[in-house]
């Protein structure tokens, strides 16, 4: 009531001062919007000092009833979670890593599977272990997901053979642990965004219309650096971002006609150690592995089989491991601690002199620091 009550005097004194001025103004357009400015400043101002500490205190009490809707929004989705028998599957970047245990996750569901990756002697042995596990019909293409041509012709093939498609899954990824400063060719740049981005965004636009018939779903594999700054992921971070505010945005726009599951994940591992990945018109980049090793298999397993479940139930968001929220709220209340943790944790690293090329023919694209994951 306080809060209210000083809002509307304030209001009422600017608006008072505003008719005053404006019948003794020469110019009272002109008048108009400095006084408009003037008001604007001012509620601004009063705003901010009031909406943080007011937002913090509602957000206190209304958290055990937020917590207990959310567990019983889940509980109703894990009764009545899609039956995937017979639905079809298109999986993009299915030929290593989070791609391929997504493949066996849906297999398991008893999915038609249809592989999309550029390594097609690599999806024909996932395409064997898929039926194994237990997917109906898989069909593998080779493509890039970054060429719309590409997406719309595995796309159309899909629709050729099942006549729908009720699951889009973009996995295709591509990350880097460099110093910005330590790139030796910035013509890997563009890759970044082309495989993290446009390799999402050409392959929802041409399934829409037909995720929209099915009333289907989406599975987006993003990642937590999208919002949480790390070292070393600049490229990475700036990619994953732009294209979870392009779900986001997409989500509201479809309203319920197609769901989307949109999945963060920590450092779980991935394809690290094979020495090269393979990008656009088959040129190959190397890197010297000189950071951390991966994780266990059992961490992409285990992602992968939240991602599949998130979608199944329909959620909106998938997080593994879920404590990394905490840092989320740490950088919209205290960025500054958030900020001073990563210095002090990251002291003794820092930008130095690029590494020697691994290889001196021409034919190379030289980028220093291991990748995370690769299509």
């Amino acid at each position: 009531m306080h809060l209210y009550f000083i809002l509307s005097l304030s209001v009422y004194a600017c608006v008072l001062v505003l008719i005053a001025s404006w019948k003794h103004s020469s110019h009272p357009h002109s008048l108009l919007f400095s006084v408009l400015f003037g008001v604007m400043d001012l509620l601004n101002s009063i705003l901010n000092f009031v909406v943080p500490p007011t937002s913090m205190v509602m957000m206190a009490l209304a958290w055990p009833t937020l917590s207990f809707l959310h567990s019983v929004e889940w509980i109703f989705h894990s009764l009545y979670k899609e039956n995937m028998e017979n639905k079809v599957v298109v999986i993009t970047g299915a030929s290593s890593a989070i791609g391929e245990q997504l493949a066996y996750e849906y297999a398991r569901k008893k999915a038609n599977l249809v592989l999309v990756a550029k390594r097609e002697q690599r999806l024909r042995g996932i395409r064997e272990n898929a039926r194994l596990l237990g997917a109906k019909q898989v069909i593998v293409i080779a493509a890039d997901v970054v060429k719309e041509e590409d997406c719309r012709r595995f796309i159309n093939e899909t629709i050729s053979y099942f006549g729908q498609l009720n699951h889009l899954v973009n996995s295709a990824s591509l990350g880097h642990t460099f110093f910005f400063e330590e790139a030796t060719d910035t013509s890997v740049f563009p890759h970044m965004m082309d495989i993290n981005f446009w390799g999402n965004v050409y392959p929802t636009y041409v399934a829409l219309p037909y995720l929209r018939q099915s009333r289907g779903q989406i599975l987006v594999n993003a990642s937590v650096e999208s919002w949480l700054p790390m070292p070393r992921m600049s490229l990475f971070a700036a990619a994953k971002a732009a294209l979870i505010n392009f779900y986001e945005t997409l989500r509201f726009e479809m309203k319920d006609a197609v769901g989307i599951t949109i999945a963060t994940h920590g450092w779980i591992g991935g394809e690290t150690s094979r020495g090269k990945f393979m990008i656009e018109e088959g040129a190959e980049m190397q890197w010297k592995e000189e950071r951390e090793e991966p994780l266990t298999g059992g961490q992409v397993e285990e992602f992968a089989r939240k991602m599949v479940s998130g979608a199944c139930r329909g959620e909106a968001f998938v997080k593994h491991p879920s404590w990394y929220d905490i840092f989320l709220l740490y950088r919209v209340l205290i960025p500054d601690v958030l900020g001073w943790t990563f210095r002090l944790i990251f002291s003794n690293t820092g930008t130095g002199m690029p590494p020697p090329p691994l290889d001196a023919s021409p034919s190379r694209k030289l980028l220093p620091g291991p990748q995370p994951m690769a299509e």
